[in-house]
């Protein structure tokens, strides 16, 4: 059998992002909504940021 890889970052990997300030995706499961939200800690929040959240 071979080993399939996750599409998903790790938790852990997201993180990191986040501390780094990266935006990251947080999707919720499959059998929710499934869909996915833009997510970035405040301190790193611009005006592009914002924009781009909303056009995206």
């Amino acid at each position: 059998m071979s080993s399939v890889q996750a599409p998903f970052a790790t938790i852990q990997d997201a993180i990191e992002d986040i501390r780094q300030g990266r935006m990251v995706v947080v999707v919720d499961d499959e059998n929710r909504e499934n869909e996915g939200d833009l997510t970035i800690a405040a301190q790193f929040v611009t005006p592009e940021t914002i924009n781009f959240m909303a056009k995206e």
